[in-house]
């Protein structure tokens, strides 16, 4: 059998660097009991973990205030809690077609239920969206603008600091989705004029599934839509109003923030520039050998300029479902095919039809031979197909 090669690290990093799998286990094991509930010694320990990796993160991300750092499970959740947490009844929010269904699918709900009024506004032919067409969007009932930082399927990075600060300008909050760039960018949220930003762990920041959060800027206030335990004044009859109690919830995932702890130092040691450089480069090769075969299109591809590690594409004439299976079975490489939860990015460039597209997404344990083993795949597949639709014509 194959070595797998994985090239589907927009869903989520993987293999981890192996101090996160090392430093998991041995905290875990040493531990791991409920942080924050009691005052022996190793509930303290787990304690300063939480808050140790707390202040990372908001540094890490510009922030300046670590206690609004918000620990949660992933970035749908961050998402969820900030959307339903900052809109209702007679509220109007402008989004973007980039956005993932973890944007789209709270904002439906809200339209559907409470009657909050949402515009939508479209990326460009390379595959950026113009500031000033959001800014265009905006009216007095505008409360929330919500930017999907780096698209999980055109890969395209977006001008969130020119957006952040016309945003600024009217008083409308800024929320940035930037569960593909956190740990690829660098990301200032006090420079780039943003007021609530939001991350998952488990891709490019290295930790496991089921951690991730939101930074939540001092003049930003988000409405209770949940309530439970803290550990902190038990008596009190509401849930609390301070930051980070007034966003999290029970039991914090203490296995996952040790993850998320570990990945960080290991990202840090490494340097953002520099992973993202490596895989730029790995994808700019991928790239250029996949627009080389015939019967393969490329999307937002011609200009990697502001561009994360992720490309799409299709095989005419083929499934992207049946593409991705060959890939697997006969070629043990790991990709993801469909809609990537990202339905308007696949209106948008004609590809929802066709059941979407194939995806590449790279990692920084990916090498040039994984790269060129993917080129030489897809050149089987597509000649495969040319063949086949040859003896059928004729």
């Amino acid at each position: 059998m194959q070595p797998l090669i994985y090239i589907d690290n927009a869903a989520t990093s993987y293999p981890k660097p192996e101090p996160v799998y090392a430093f998991m286990d041995q905290f875990f094991r040493r531990c791991g009991v409920n942080p924050g509930r009691s005052g022996y010694d190793l509930c303290i320990e787990a304690g300063h973990l939480v808050d140790e990796t707390r202040r990372a993160l908001a540094a890490f991300f510009g922030g300046r205030h670590a206690e609004r750092l918000v620990f949660g499970y992933n970035s749908t959740d961050a998402l969820n809690l900030a959307i339903f947490g900052l809109l209702g009844p007679g509220d109007h929010a402008v989004t973007t077609t980039l956005e993932h269904n973890s944007v789209l699918r709270p904002l439906y709900h809200l339209s559907r239920d409470q009657g909050v009024e949402v515009d939508y506004v479209p990326f460009d032919a390379r595959g950026f969206v113009d500031p000033e067409a959001i800014r265009a969007r905006l009216r007095p009932n505008t409360r929330l603008v919500a930017v999907n930082h780096g698209s999980n399927v055109i890969g395209t990075v977006q001008p969130i600091a020119d957006i952040g600060r016309l945003c600024r300008e009217r008083g409308v909050p800024l929320l940035v989705d930037a569960s593909q760039t956190a740990g690829k960018l660098a990301i200032d949220v006090e420079a780039m004029h943003v007021d609530v930003l939001v991350f998952t762990g488990h891709k490019s920041l290295f930790g496991p599934t089921g951690i991730g959060g939101m930074y939540v800027g001092e003049h930003v206030e988000i409405r209770h839509t949940r309530a439970g335990g803290t550990g902190v004044r038990s008596a009190q009859r509401d849930h609390l109003a301070e930051y980070p109690h007034r966003l999290e919830y029970g039991t914090p995932n203490l296995h996952g923030i040790a993850g998320l702890h570990a990945g960080l130092e290991w990202l840090q040691a490494r340097g953002v520039a520099s992973v993202h450089e490596h895989e730029m480069a790995l994808i700019r090769r991928l790239r250029d050998g996949l627009r080389a075969i015939g019967g393969v299109t490329l999307y937002c591809q011609d200009d990697l300029t502001d561009h994360i590690g992720v490309l799409v594409f299709t095989v005419d004439a083929m499934d992207p479902a049946d593409v991705g299976t060959m890939l697997d079975v006969d070629y043990s490489i790991a990709t993801r095919t469909g809609l990537h939860c990202a339905p308007l990015v696949h209106e948008q460039i004609g590809t929802a039809d066709r059941r979407g597209a194939v995806r590449f997404s790279v990692g920084p344990f990916n090498t040039e031979a994984h790269i060129d083993t993917a080129i030489g795949a897809v050149r089987e597949i597509a000649g495969t197909r040319r063949a086949a639709s040859a003896r059928t014509a004729s």
